[in-house]
């Protein structure tokens, strides 16, 4: 595979020290590292040990001394409040000063935990920055959170300060935050000594005198705080993702790396450059807005634009191609979850034809796998080129992309293309060995890893060991499998424990989905693996149909599986599957498998915090119940 992407790849991993190191002389360091990568670091080496840095300096003041503080910085688009905002890198650098020194008034400072509960408003990314600016650690917790799982993260977190608002909006519905903060507070161990609110004018908080106070009033009256300097290696942020024990997983990134790798990032993978208006439709609760709202956009100097709203039904399936066409935007990134809404209630993509989007260069999908039939619609109506990329809340950005700003690759459908530079993946066997190219097994990344990814969870070395690191020794364990074909290609077919066993063949339920998204009626599907006495297990398919399908249920099941039969052979035992209306979702767009496969085969479950509707699990249930399946099935 020769050309351009080849011979960097190639220096970025036989020459990683050049490598990232003229990466981060792009940036401005308060102090150059000792050593770029520190080998002998625990558990994992560390990159840029010995530098000081700061990431809200990089990210505003560095672009307003060089001349670009009159552009815009943040576009704030609100269609379920009819608000569109403009903030330069002048006035965003301002707020976040006055906040952060409202902070540093009530006595947050260096090394300080804050807790970020907030909607999709400009305060939330503000608030961000401004914890960078004086060196405390912020973790943002997804706004609207249940009461309970706030608090498992305040015990595990113990902020000093809260940063809320007084509600946020979710389509037509207004959920006061305050409420939920208040009861998370109550049930918590860590009492936080502080809370800001932003009151919203759709709900008004009450507060508690002595601990919350207006956050506007305290801006108002505060001095701007000056950046503090620190150690590279020292924690950015906290995000927790949910953990396979019930408890929360606090993935740390740390400043240096973080800062270093989204940078590189902008340009290399997203081919955007300063000045660029970039729009990552996400959340700030997710690693996406992390990275691709706040961080990634404005250390490369670009617009970012932070949108509240949904693709669908606020007000119609044509509201992106509205934000692309009113602002400019060079580059989206988005869940192919948003793209299916798109289709299903648009397939034709005729509200698109009312847009001028001359200006857009290219989608880029991640956060689910991308079904190839929802990837060649986008292309198709686009005409821009629609790239899958693989990564995760661990890594903070890309394992796998085609990497346009270097090189656009030859797009192969289902596979997110190829191993991003300083990525080293590798797919092994359950004994650690490799196995051959276009065999499925287990996809692990050589160590080190690049800059940015997760160092450790927080104050637990010992559960991100035993997580990441002991399963396969000398490789990150990404807990997704797939394979890599002869042109390096990378394929990303399904978690790990979504490799069933059907009579003894291992499958892919990800090849299944691949299959029946191709359906000419289907707008999205699901597979999962359930119990079977005599097989093992088999797989069991969920369908959602298109806008104005007017044909019985039974007739698309029927071709379906025939499709499976037809492309993936008898061997996948695929014989039954069943139409819902929706399917069970977390609010970034990921399918709940994991919890579908146990309604199906009956055992209790825990309804997971992420879930955008708790109301669809009991329709799940009931038709899993239509078809034979969860009999007993129950919330525990």
């Amino acid at each position: 595979m020769p050309g351009r992407y080849q011979d960097i790849y190639a220096q970025s991993i036989d020459d990683r020290e050049t490598f990232w190191a003229d990466a981060a002389n792009a940036l401005s360091w308060d102090k150059k590292w000792d050593k770029v990568i520190d080998l002998d670091a625990k558990p994992v080496p560390r990159w840029f040990a010995g530098g000081m840095v700061n990431t809200c300096y990089n990210a505003l003041d560095r672009h307003i001394e060089a001349g670009r503080g009159g552009q815009n910085a943040l576009i704030y688009d609100s269609p379920v409040t009819d608000t569109v905002a403009h903030y330069t890198y002048n006035e965003l650098r301002d707020e976040v000063a006055k906040l952060a020194g409202a902070m540093r008034a009530r006595g947050v400072g260096k090394g300080d935990l804050v807790i970020i509960y907030m909607p999709m408003i400009p305060q939330a990314a503000m608030a961000m920055l401004a914890c960078a600016r004086i060196g405390a650690i912020h973790s943002v917790v997804f706004g609207g959170f249940a009461a309970h799982e706030l608090a498992t993260r305040i015990n595990d977190a113990k902020p000093k300060l809260i940063l809320s608002a007084s509600c946020g909006i979710e389509g037509s519905r207004v959920i006061a935050y305050k409420p939920l903060l208040d009861r998370a507070i109550d049930q918590a161990t860590h009492k936080p000594e502080t809370v800001f609110v932003w009151q919203r004018p759709q709900a008004t908080a009450e507060m508690v005198p002595g601990r919350d106070f207006d956050w506007a009033d305290e801006c108002a009256a505060a001095s701007p705080a000056d950046c503090v300097s620190v150690a590279a290696t020292d924690p950015l942020y906290v995000l927790y993702t949910s953990g396979t024990t019930g408890q929360p997983k606090g993935v740390v990134r740390d400043n240096g790396g973080h800062m270093v790798a989204l940078h590189w990032s902008m340009k290399n993978i997203y081919g955007v450059s300063a000045g660029d208006v970039f729009w990552a439709a996400s959340d700030v609760g997710w690693v996406v807005g992390h990275s691709y709202i706040v961080y990634a956009p404005l250390l490369a100097g670009c617009t970012t634009v932070m949108y509240e709203g949904k693709p669908v039904g606020t007000p119609d399936a044509g509201a992106f191609w509205r934000v692309i066409s009113q602002h400019g935007v060079k580059a989206l990134f988005t869940a192919p979850t948003a793209f299916r809404a798109i289709k299903r209630d648009d397939p034709n993509a005729e509200l698109m034809k009312n847009y001028d989007l001359s200006c857009f260069e290219a989608l880029y999908l991640a956060g689910e796998r991308s079904d190839p039939d929802t990837l060649q619609w986008a292309e198709r109506h686009l005409q821009v080129p629609v790239i899958d990329h693989w990564w995760q809340t661990e890594t903070g950005w890309s394992i796998c992309a085609n990497p346009r700003g270097i090189e656009l690759m030859p797009i192969k459908y289902g596979s997110p293309t190829v191993a991003v530079c300083g990525w080293d993946v590798r797919v092994v066997d359950e004994g650690c060995h490799e196995v051959p190219r276009g065999k499925i097994g287990a996809l692990v990344a050589k160590l080190p890893l690049p800059p940015g990814t997760l160092p450790t969870l927080w104050q637990n070395d010992e559960r991100f060991v035993s997580s990441y690191l002991a399963e396969y020794p000398g490789y990150y364990a990404t807990g997704d499998a797939g394979f890599i074909d002869e042109d390096g290609y990378i394929y990303v077919m399904s978690r790990t424990d979504d490799i069933i066993n059907v009579a003894g063949h291992r499958l892919s339920t990800g090849a299944m989905e691949e299959v029946l998204s191709g359906h000419q009626d289907v707008a999205e599907c699901a597979v999962i693996g359930v119990h079977d006495d005599l097989k093992g297990q088999v797989p069991l398919g969920f369908l959602v149909l298109k806008a104005g399908v007017n044909r019985p249920d039974e007739e698309v099941v029927a071709e379906v599986i025939a499709m499976v039969r037809d492309q993936i052979g008898p061997v996948a035992a695929f014989k039954q599957a069943t139409v819902v209306d929706r399917l069970p979702k977390t609010r970034s767009g990921k399918i709940l498998r994991r919890t579908m496969r146990s309604i199906a085969d009956g055992e209790s479950y825990k309804t997971p915090a992420t879930i955008d509707d708790p109301a669809i699990l009991p329709e799940i249930t009931t038709a899993l119940r239509d078809i034979g399946y969860a009999r007993e099935a129950a919330e525990s």
